[in-house]
């Protein structure tokens, strides 16, 4: 028999229904042209087949998290690419609450957190600007800036199953540098039996609800639905999840660090920008399938996923201008290898700002398509598929300042001591910020100088949509190559920003007034900082009643950040499959080459000697992917695979906008030419060309205990030939308005923008495994391992030729979960580390901001059961969790190796979360 058309037996057939119908989730035809892995006979330890025992009366029957990771053991050692995987324990049921959080947990793999949430993930030690995210096989849009897919917005209850791919095929269309994450729902028709259930989640955060208005508890809400009709030839699939839930988190800020360290200048904290935050995330998330077996050989399935996410952050807390301006004394300054760190002292006649900011960000994402299957006796396949993804982001940033006075030099003044260590600054102080008769609104510190600027209001008005259309045909052959696909794809998609910007005053031309007594909730405390209760207010209160007024901002600054980019891929590929048996086991892989021409532009306003002129830039240039991946499969278990290929990541979509301010440069020593006066500026960079590199990589694997376990290692290699890295380029200013005044020279000059550069090398090893304890002593049945560690080495140089700092980039990464699962009761303890990475933050305006964040280590617990068949209560289950129970910290440092020189340092507190899910 066929090792590609034999039947899997043994194991895997001895799991529950559910498990194995979601490890097996996948979309007819883009399936079959992509993600399609040949199966693989579980062997027993002496290497002969396992004997089919559908009929044994005595088999056990493995369900829960252990079945979770059997499907996703099974999924792995199929595969003929290099991949992770995890899977749903039962319908609408992840291993953990979030699909972050899972994915974090695979080897090699880790995630930045976002007010104690996992959203975004890195692969290899390289953050979400070098992986590519598909729903059911498809490109998607995003709730974020860049293209990476934040996965706040996907409920972990609609997901079926998670693949990650570390190596690319050529059959795999929408492929990233170091990884494709595929989030898989479910298809109805590979469903054996009719389903319909739900669950109900309570959670609880044990920091407290720190602002007025905000709570401690939420919940969370799902139901599925799953049933077959006209003889199993109509297949329906719905999924709907709601959550509403707080999220708190208590920071200390830093501007940054006055002095350099020298003798009589110590580094010492130069400002204070600390926020208590709180957050209530309320998201709807709803995904339906609809399939239809219209004959043994053609499939249509209809698949529709909507999400509406409103993250709505009420944050307060105080700024305090420091050693950048106000003097000061010192009474404790420590010498060490950088230089002397002033770790205590007193600052006098500090005016601080009293913030009131509000931040939402609301997001409304549609995504769907039609695939159509055709699967011929003749070995004949073909496929279409259309997928269409949408997402309508609006981001609402509200800043309001009150304080003692107007202007710098006015109002009370406050004499602050500090003390800093490792854990950030605290403070003592003498005035009473939560005094309503001594804090005003105002400017305090003068920032917007003529202007009475009391605060700001930032809305970003971001449209972002992607069609994309597929087309494929394949064709079973006999011998050493065992089948051939042909593909081609079609990828359309647009992204606007709209930028919409007010100053926040006093109406009337005051300079201050007086916060409305009606206006005021209970007082925020900044107690953990050492400052005290501060006034509290709702700043869109006061806009809505008047007593505050926006004023628009008219400087070219605005209209500068807006910009259109569209890009129009086209893909075209060609992919062979082998198979060939061998004395001691089989060789099957694949190999193959991908073509894709890309044609970017980029719309925008160009500020020529500050006039606006539309521009539009853009860019055609074809990459071509050869790739191969070979597994050669012994009988006794193992596995060894290599894999070559040549991979590309599109650059950030914000960075090629086309955005451009420049001018006259005077300075020849300047000029690209040594021409003067030339032309210079700074902006995107909409001809910027892809990541690109030449991958090798290498793996061993032995499986064992009937296929449920595994041991794995795994090497690989990127020769980076091209990078992306801030810098300056030579640019031609032709084709753009000359500046008004002095006639330039020439017009080549240079731009300060996202460059290409030549790259370097990034490779590294992954130990992983999964371990039943049950397959060395049968009496710890139940009882099992499963986990990895990775080390990644970056030799990649920036535009200036030094290593690059890399966002995401963790030399380690390590994750493992102890767990015990049997007759009904499970419970696990989970540990996840990264070491110290180069995390991104949003500043003002969205703009991506980038600092060293200190390495952390994550500690989750569940336990759980699941009411046995006989039971009055068959089909409930339930489960607690805990989450981040040692309270471990995010923190950031400055941008020296000197642990005391703290810029972030926010604590997000335990969550608890209880719940119940009942089949019936």
């Amino acid at each position: 028999m066929s090792y590609r058309n034999s039947l899997r037996s043994g194991t895997s057939l001895r799991t529950c229904a559910i498990a194995l119908i979601l490890a097996g989730a996948a979309v007819p035809g883009i399936a079959a042209a992509q993600t399609t892995q040949p199966p693989v006979p579980d062997t027993e330890e002496d290497g002969q087949p396992v004997a089919d025992d559908d009929t044994d009366e005595n088999v056990i029957v493995v369900s829960g998290f252990r079945a979770a990771l059997e499907s996703a053991v099974n999924e792995k050692r199929n595969s003929d690419l290099i991949l992770e995987s995890v899977t749903a324990e039962d319908i609408g049921k992840l291993p953990d609450d979030s699909i972050g959080e899972s994915i974090a947990r695979l080897p090699g793999i880790t995630s930045q957190r976002l007010n104690g949430r996992a959203n975004v993930i890195a692969i290899r030690g390289l953050g979400p600007d070098f992986s590519q995210t598909l729903l059911n096989g498809r490109e998607q849009t995003s709730t974020g800036d860049s293209r990476a897919v934040e996965f706040d917005q996907y409920p972990s209850e609609v997901v079926a199953q998670v693949n990650v791919y570390k190596t690319p095929s050529a059959s795999l269309v929408g492929q990233g540098l170091v990884g494709t994450i595929d989030v898989r729902t479910i298809r109805p028709l590979e469903v054996d039996e009719p389903i319909f259930a739900i669950g109900a989640k309570g959670s609880y955060a044990d920091i407290g609800a720190l602002n007025a208005g905000s709570r401690d508890y939420g919940y969370r809400v799902n139901a599925t639905f799953v049933d077959q009709f006209a003889d199993d030839t109509i297949g329906v699939a719905l999924a709907a999840a709601y959550t509403d839930e707080p999220y708190q988190l208590q920071e200390f800020n830093a501007w940054g660090y006055a002095g350099d360290g020298t003798p009589g200048n110590p580094y010492i904290i130069g400002g204070n920008k600390s926020f208590v935050t709180s957050t209530r995330l309320k998201r709807f998330g709803v995904n339906g399938t609809l399939q239809y077996q219209a004959s043994p050989n053609f499939m249509v399935t209809v698949d529709g996923f909507y999400s509406s996410f409103d993250d709505d952050q009420s944050k307060r807390g105080i700024e305090l201008p420091l050693g950048f301006s106000n003097p000061y004394t010192t009474s404790s300054v420590v010498d060490g290898p950088f230089g002397g760190f002033a770790e205590s002292g007193t600052f006098t006649d500090v005016r601080g700002v009293v913030r009131n900011d509000v931040f939402q960000r609301q997001a409304d994402l549609y995504s769907g398509g039609l695939n159509l299957d055709y699967d011929g006796d003749d070995g004949w396949s073909a496929f279409f598929d259309f997928g269409y993804s949408r997402t309508d982001r609006n981001e609402l940033s509200i800043e309001s300042y009150s304080g003692t006075g107007y202007g710098g030099g006015n109002g009370a003044a406050d004499t602050i001591g500090f003390t800093s260590d490792t854990n950030g600054t605290s403070f003592t102080h003498t005035l009473d910020y939560s005094d309503p008769s001594l804090i005003r609104l105002t400017d305090p510190l003068g920032w917007g100088g003529a202007r009475v600027q009391a605060g700001y209001w930032n809305n970003r008005i971001i449209a972002d949509e992607l069609f994309q259309y597929r087309v494929g045909v394949s064709k079973e052959l006999g011998g050493f190559l065992s089948a051939m696909h042909f593909g081609m794809a079609y990828t359309d998609r647009s992204k606007s920003l709209t930028p919409d910007e007010f100053f926040v005053s006093p109406p009337g031309g005051a300079t201050e007034v007086a916060i409305p007594t009606g206006a005021l909730l209970r007082p925020t405390d900044l107690d953990y900082l050492g400052l005290g209760p501060i006034v509290s207010y709702d700043v869109r209160d006061l806009i809505a009643d008047g007593t505050l007024i926006l004023d628009r901002n008219t400087s070219n600054d605005v209209p500068a950040k807006a910009y259109g980019i569209t890009e129009d891929l086209m893909t075209i590929y060609l992919q062979a499959d082998i198979e060939q048996e061998l004395g001691i086991g089989v060789l099957t892989g694949n190999f193959g080459v991908q073509a894709i021409n890309t044609d970017q532009n980029s719309t925008g306003l160009a500020f020529a000697g500050g006039q606006p002129v539309d521009v539009s830039l853009g860019a055609d240039y074809w990459d071509v992917l050869p790739s191969a991946n070979l597994s050669l499969r012994l009988d006794s278990g193992w596995v060894f695979r290599l894999a070559a290929s040549r991979q590309i990541q599109r650059p950030r979509l914000d960075d090629l906008r086309v955005a451009i301010s420049y001018g006259i440069n005077t300075n020849a020593g300047e000029s690209p030419t040594g021409v003067a006066p030339f032309i210079s500026g700074g902006g995107g960079n909409p001809l910027l060309r892809p990541y690109r590199a030449n991958a090798v990589d290498f793996n061993i694997e032995k499986y064992f205990a009937n296929g449920a376990g595994v041991v794995a290692v795994q090497a690989f290699y990127k020769d980076i030939v091209n990078w992306i890295a801030n810098g300056r380029y030579t640019f031609d200013y032709s084709g753009l308005p000359t500046p008004a005044g002095q006639t330039p020279a020439t017009t080549i000059g240079f731009l300060d923008t996202q460059v290409n550069t030549g790259g370097g090398n990034f490779y590294g090893v992954e130990l992983s495994a999964t371990v039943p304890f049950d397959a060395f002593f049968s009496g710890l049945e139940g009882f099992g391992a499963t986990g990895g560690v990775g080390y990644t080495k970056s030799e990649v140089e920036d535009f200036n030729g030094d290593v690059a700092p890399i966002s995401g980039y963790s030399e380690w990464v390590a994750n493992g979960t102890l767990y015990y699962d049997l007759n009904g009761f499970s419970a696990r303890g989970s540990v996840r580390y990264r070491s110290e990475f180069i995390g991104e933050f949003s500043g003002f305006g969205g703009s991506p901001t980038r600092r060293l964040a200190r390495g952390e280590t994550i500690v989750d617990a569940q336990i759980g059961y699941e009411f046995q068949p006989g039971s009055a209560l068959e089909g409930l289950s339930v489960y607690l969790q805990g989450q981040n129970l040692t309270n471990a910290p995010f923190v950031s440092q400055f941008n020296v190796p000197e642990p005391r020189a703290v810029i972030d340092y926010q604590e997000y507190g335990r969550r608890f979360l209880v719940g119940a899910t009942f089949k019936f």
